[in-house]
């Protein structure tokens, strides 16, 4: 009895955690489903000289050449900018580096290299550009949501309750 007992447990209990358990969804490729036409039709180079710290985070963007499509630009800017520049080993060496971007047309990929211009002569203890950002940004929402009239929730619409009659009519205010 003990035994058809324990069976019909594990039973539900295996039953209980495969209903529980989602089934997960298709992977999708999405160099497969991206429009084409949307990709730049010409080869693409941009260069960007950053700082790195102690982290081996980019902590500043000295200069950057263009590319000339302002999206790409952008995109490579916006990678730059959260970038971590390490040694295989996992270590640092804090400095200047270059960091080149080069798109493709016919592969449709971006090729990043990085190569060290001068070691040291920058602040190792600077903040990421990445997190100095996010605080700037963090700082901006609380100083718009302390202002009256700005980011302020409206209250909830009042209830309204149905009379025998049909006729709505508007419940009293709390």
């Amino acid at each position: 009895m003990r035994g058809l007992v324990a069976a019909a447990l594990v039973l539900v209990a295996g039953s209980a955690a495969s209903a529980a358990t989602p089934t997960p969804l298709p992977r999708i490729n999405v160099l497969d489903v991206q429009p084409k036409y949307l990709l730049p039709t010409k080869p693409l180079h941009v260069e960007l000289t950053v700082e790195i710290n102690k982290f081996g985070q980019v902590s500043r963007v000295r200069a950057i050449k263009a590319s000339h499509d302002p999206a790409f630009d952008a995109h490579t800017y916006g990678n730059a900018l959260q970038a971590f520049i390490r040694t295989p080993d996992g270590h640092v060496v804090v400095g200047t580096y270059r960091l080149v971007y080069d798109f493709d047309p016919k592969t449709e990929r971006v090729r990043r290299d990085v190569a060290l211009i001068s070691a040291g002569g920058v602040d190792p203890n600077r903040q990421g550009a990445a997190d100095e950002m996010e605080e700037i940004a963090r700082r901006e929402h609380e100083k718009a949501n302390t202002h009256p009239g700005i980011g302020v929730t409206p209250n909830p619409a009042p209830k309204v309750t149905i009379h025998h009659n049909g006729a709505p009519t508007p419940a009293p205010p709390h």
